[in-house]
């Protein structure tokens, strides 16, 4: 019998389907209208470390530092009537039974799929559900808009149910402790990923930061930095400020405490652990815990990992993705 191989292609797609978010605001009165973005241009300072060059010529550090900062940004800000920031998107939870979207060695995916579904027969997906639905109910989808509310309210409607959490922000971002709430989404993730019920869940977020206060959609990355003449440039929906699909992706997926035993927080499930915010990679290949070593063991030399690494690795096949050992779909 030959040797098994890393197929050179294999793809998977994601399970977990979300749309980008939309962001609208609300007073006293319980109207609703769109939180538009709009251009600033302001005089600054300069206020960023100087090179040394500069930094150790006094002529040339005094010139450098009166000089002003003229910046042209987007901003997005809660009208002066208005207190709550409500932010709304749809996640679609599909089917999982391990099985690529490709896959060019029949023998390679046979093998696959026996792993996956020996881990499916063992533990099913409840525990990947439970620490999905902590993520929606904690609000951490949120990010900064999180940290500058007084209160948030998570409304998840599934069909004619409907699930409230009144309090999101006594929920915490560091555990995944469930509760009656938490199991319920739990149970409707789980529905869609075992392919039980088509499962279309629509999540929204009200959340108190007072009048006029900014709030913060996705920044659009510019990678041309020549043709921009603005600084900062914030992501709109039409004519509405909203949120990536990919960050709210990134929010949920924030699942992987396995990467270290005293790890301290949770990251997102990516095949190296990278936290771009952070510059840091928690799962190296020279420490044999990242994706690839810990799959290729488990698929190829039948050396199946500790039950979590298993969770992370089920959790990077449902965040969907390209591991073949061409790099290429």
């Amino acid at each position: 019998m030959s040797k098994l191989e890393i197929a050179s292609v294999l793809a998977f797609e994601r399970n977990l389907d979300i749309s980008d978010a939309w962001f609208c605001q609300c007073g006293d009165d319980g109207a609703r209208k769109p939180v538009s973005i709009r251009e600033k241009s302001v005089r600054g300072t300069i206020s960023n470390r100087l090179k040394n060059a500069v930094a150790n010529d006094p002529a040339k550090l005094d010139a450098e530092i009166q000089k002003p900062n003229l910046q042209k940004v987007d901003v997005a800000t809660l009208d002066e009537d208005c207190h709550t920031l409500i932010a709304r998107f749809t996640l679609k939870s599909l089917p999982f039974d391990g099985r690529p979207n490709s896959c060019n060695n029949p023998d390679y995916q046979a093998k696959l799929r026996q792993a996956i579904d020996a881990y499916l027969t063992a533990n099913g997906t409840r525990v990947l559900a439970l620490r999905y639905a902590a993520n929606i109910a904690n609000a951490r989808w949120l990010w900064r808009n999180r940290m500058g509310a007084e209160s948030i309210r998570i409304t998840v409607s599934n069909r004619q149910e409907q699930v409230v959490i009144t309090n999101s922000k006594s929920l915490s971002l560091n555990e995944f402790n469930s509760n009656a709430e938490t199991e319920i989404i739990a149970n409707w993730i789980e529905q869609g990923l075992n392919g039980v019920a088509f499962t279309l869940l629509e999540i929204e977020a009200e959340a108190k930061v007072g009048y006029g206060q900014e709030v913060y959609p996705s920044q659009e990355l510019i990678l041309d930095t020549g043709r921009s003449n603005k600084s900062k440039v914030l992501y709109q929906i039409g004519n509405n400020a909203g949120m990536h699909s990919q960050k709210i992706s990134n929010a949920i997926r924030t699942i992987d405490t396995w990467y270290s035993p005293d790890a301290a927080f949770p990251i997102a499930a990516e095949p190296y652990g990278a936290v771009t915010t952070m510059g840091v990679a928690f799962r190296q290949p020279k420490q044999k815990n990242d994706f690839y070593t810990l799959f290729d063991n488990w698929i190829l030399k039948d050396q199946a990992p500790a039950i979590e690494q298993q969770h992370y690795i089920i959790s990077v096949l449902l965040r969907g993705g390209v591991f073949g050992a061409s790099g290429k779909e």
